[in-house]
């Protein structure tokens, strides 16, 4: 790994000074006179989602501190391209793929190991079931400390019940593995107890955070007509036929839909979109760079969903200053205040989003409140730089466990 600067990650609680980073005597972690050496791997690079935006958004951070991050990916895509951008070094790992094919899993098990024997991380970062999966195998193989960091279990409520159980055993004989499981929520904190994945101790909830966006990129809800806005991949998780079906129910307001994303489902929703009647006034604007701005130019933000870990779209709308409908699913409800900054609705339900919706379509003095209030919630909670020390912390929990156990072998 190159060196990208002389300072190393902070203690908590100690305040970095950009001007004196790199200077001599800047903090270091624990006795080590080096930066510390992370390496992230996630399955995809293709798709930038939760997964990928932490990974690259960590990965800059940790660079910034004077750390050394790489970051590992299979595919070859725009993930590559972002990393590249902000001097963060990564490597494809060419077996790593998201469809499961044992033969595949195992060579992509042995290009992982052969990379972390090669690089030696102080620590290695997993993201996403698959990554988490090899990941955590080949890290035991090459004495590689590890974290996995579930965004949303694969077993959670909302998933295939046969599957879920499928998964919850892996992830339950996988456990032992990882020195830390960091969950994205509360709620998936609780699931994991649940299912008896990982121990107390070892299960950490650590809510993801964002950085701000200054004043031109924050939302006027009061602007009328109203426009709404869903940002997800077109997939069976982001229920975007229960958001189509709610609308139709209101043909006689003024609104207009933008739907942010790609993914194979998005021809259907389309069909779906032309069939209700609505065609005219839904707008498909694919992936897009520019998100925040196409936030701060909207008055309603909805995220139907069957299953989540903690949606950072939602954080992305908070931050914004618009109010939020949205499923009553995974740690949504950490997120979104019933009837304070926005309206929880049942998974499913095109009745709850009918009305949650109807109500801020006419109502331009709720709008405005909802939004304040959940710009204030995202001020106070959902900050980067919140999410980020408590991270840190737990590396660094992770590396001196990982230290203390190596010196007492030797």
């Amino acid at each position: 790994m190159t060196k990208v600067d002389n300072s190393a990650l902070r203690p908590r609680g100690q305040r970095l000074d950009p001007a004196t980073a790199g200077a001599p005597g800047a903090p270091a972690l624990d006795r080590t006179d080096r930066p510390i050496r992370i390496a992230y791997l996630v399955t995809r690079s293709q798709e930038i989602g939760g997964a990928q935006i932490h990974v690259r958004d960590m990965a800059e951070a940790v660079r910034h501190r004077g750390g050394e991050p790489m970051v590992l990916a299979g595919e070859d895509g725009p993930l590559f391209e972002q990393l590249e951008a902000r001097g963060v070094p990564a490597r494809r790992i060419p077996a790593l793929e998201r469809p499961i094919r044992p033969v595949r899993e195992a060579r992509a098990f042995r290009q992982i190991r052969r990379v972390l024997e090669e690089i030696r991380p102080d620590l290695l970062s997993t993201h996403s079931s698959k990554a988490g999966v090899l990941g955590r195998l080949a890290a035991r193989a090459a004495g590689i400390p590890v974290i996995f960091t579930a965004h949303g279990w694969a077993f959670t409520d909302g998933v295939s019940p046969v599957m879920g159980r499928v998964y919850a055993l892996v992830e339950r004989r996988l456990a032992p593995l990882a020195g830390r499981l960091i969950t994205v929520s509360e709620h998936d904190a609780r699931l994991a107890q649940r299912h008896r994945v990982g121990t107390a101790g070892q299960v950490a909830a650590i809510h993801n955070g964002m950085p701000d966006v200054g004043p031109e990129k924050r939302a006027d809800p009061r602007k009328a007509p109203p426009r709404i806005v869903m940002v997800g991949r077109f997939s069976r998780q982001k229920d975007h036929a229960t958001l189509l079906r709610a609308l139709a129910e209101m043909k006689e307001r003024a609104w207009s839909l933008e739907l942010v994303g790609d993914g194979a489902g998005q021809v259907e929703v389309a069909r779906l979109a032309e069939e209700l009647g609505l065609g005219g006034r839904v707008r498909f604007v694919g992936e897009v760079e520019d998100v925040a701005e196409r936030l701060g130019a909207a008055q309603i933000f909805v995220l139907c969903s069957r299953w989540e870990g903690l949606p950072r779209s939602i954080i992305e709308a908070m931050r914004a200053g618009l109010p939020v409908v949205a499923s009553d699913v995974g740690g949504v409800s950490e997120l979104v205040a019933h009837g304070d900054t926005g309206f929880l609705s049942a998974r499913e339900s095109v009745v709850d989003v009918m009305g949650a919706v109807h109500r801020l379509l006419v109502e331009d003095d709720l709008r405005a409140d909802m939004g304040r209030k959940g710009r204030l919630r995202f001020e106070e909670q959902f900050r980067f730089e919140r999410m980020l020390e408590q991270t840190l912390e737990t590396y660094r929990a992770v590396v001196r466990e990982a230290w203390g156990i190596a010196r007492s072998a030797g």
